[in-house]
């Protein structure tokens, strides 16, 4: 045993703020809804229905969670968020077909009450989306001390002890870090001159820290992982995670690709290609979004595979990554791999992947479980980088200068090692017999 962190009770309510109402945000919120009112379990989310094991295996020790860490309760949620096109959670719902009408009913009086806040948007970064509710501030200052106002007034309205803001809408427009990220001082006076290069979710990252408020990014805009924003969430002791949620093709990849590597099997080359019809697939549509989200994609295979150790296996990967808008399938998207492997004496191989599976069904949990756990990290006195968290992003961040971990496996015994560690358990390795 070794020494527990000290963590604050989760005690009240946790408001959940949402920049992007839509279908990701509005199938969290309808998931959790039917979860109070039904006891079922809230499938895919790690932080409700796994288990983790404390100690030697013949202590047979292994609690869930949720029970084993002092977080918050389903209960104790309350939700919100701001978004540019839905004016409630129910209509977001019913707009994004992920859920049907039958299963809205029993809650779509409580979807209904979740009014979205007009949205600080910018057409320049989605330029697939026309907005029409959104702030009328068209100083960048201005619209983030309206964002400010909002947090503020949500908080008193909904009597919430605590708040998390989980970043729920589109993919922004692709763009590198510029001068105006290097500092706070430079961020600032970017916004106080509406610098062309800030985007609207680094307004939102900014109005969260200023207030307190823990954000993690599910998408792979450039907003959290700027020198700024990581050296405001350090000064104002605000814990921040990102970037892009791991749903559906990347959460496959980093399945598939550890367990190739463990056999040193060779990849020539790696085909993905994704259909998808709900609002994400509009905004991909457009090159200068799809490119954001190129980026991310591409990224998985190099750290998990180590082509600069394995060169012979992994030196010359063809890695392709497509995307195409397809209206009819909605958030039922459907995605293809093909992976060209090698094995003994080069013979050449095929693994064939489909996956079809609804979008936002895979997002929610996510959404929830960084809700749950960033506002642990906040209450166990966490700012900056929550690494320990990459096991649910398709970019992860790290807080060091080293490459992020992208095999889900090693994420995975990170993140119940944080918790263990936190409580005064000893991290597992799996070196010892029992």
């Amino acid at each position: 045993m070794t020494e527990p962190r000290t963590i604050a009770p989760a005690s009240g309510k946790l408001g959940l703020l949402m920049p992007g109402l839509g279908a990701v945000a509005s199938t969290l919120i309808a998931g959790v809804l039917h979860s109070r009112q039904t006891g079922e379990a809230p499938l895919g989310s790690v932080s409700q229905m796994a288990h983790i094991r404390l100690g030697k295996r013949e202590e047979n020790r292994n609690p869930l969670i949720r029970e084993f860490v002092p977080m918050a309760e389903l209960d104790d949620l309350v939700f919100g968020g701001w978004d540019p096109l839905s004016p409630n959670a129910l209509e977001a719902a019913r707009h994004a077909g992920v859920m049907k009408d039958a299963d809205l009913a029993a809650i779509s009086g409580e979807l209904e009450g979740v009014v979205a806040m007009d949205a600080v948007f910018d057409q320049k970064w989605v330029s697939r989306i026309e907005g029409v509710r959104v702030k009328t501030e068209t100083n960048k200052m201005e619209q983030a001390e309206a964002l400010i106002a909002d947090i503020e007034r949500f908080r008193t309205e909904n009597n919430c002890d605590r708040l998390v803001m989980v970043w729920c809408g589109s993919t922004e427009a692709f763009q590198e870090p510029s001068a105006v990220h290097a500092s706070i001082e430079a961020f600032e006076e970017g916004l106080r001159n509406s610098d062309d290069n800030i985007s609207p979710s680094q307004i939102y990252a900014y109005a969260a820290l200023q207030s307190g408020v823990p954000f993690a990014n599910g998408a792979p805009n450039l907003t959290t992982d700027l020198d700024c924003i990581v050296e405001l969430s350090k000064r104002e002791g605000v814990p921040i995670a990102g970037k892009d949620f791991k749903t559906g093709q990347t959460l496959i990849k980093t399945l598939i690709a550890p367990g190739l590597k463990s056999r040193m099997l060779g990849i020539r080359g790696w085909y993905s290609t994704n259909i998808l019809g709900n609002r994400d697939g509009e905004v991909l549509d457009a090159p200068e979004n799809f490119q954001t989200k190129e980026n991310s994609k591409l990224g998985v295979l190099d750290t998990i595979l180590q082509p600069e150790v394995y060169p012979s296996l992994y030196g010359e990967i063809d890695h392709k990554v497509r995307i195409d808008y397809y209206p009819p399938r909605g958030d039922e998207k459907e995605g293809w791999d093909n992976i060209d492997i090698f094995g003994w004496l080069g013979y050449p191989m095929q693994i064939k992947i489909n996956l079809l599976a609804r979008d936002s069904i895979l997002a929610a949990p996510i959404v929830l479980d960084l809700a749950l756990f960033m506002d642990l990290a906040a209450r166990a006195g966490e700012s900056g980088v929550q690494e320990w968290l990459s096991f649910y992003f398709k970019a992860p961040q790290s807080a060091t200068v080293n490459d992020p971990e992208h095999d889900i496996f090693i994420q995975q015994t990170k993140l119940k090692n944080t918790l263990r560690e936190w409580m005064g358990e000893v991290p597992v390795t799996h070196s010892e017999a029992g």
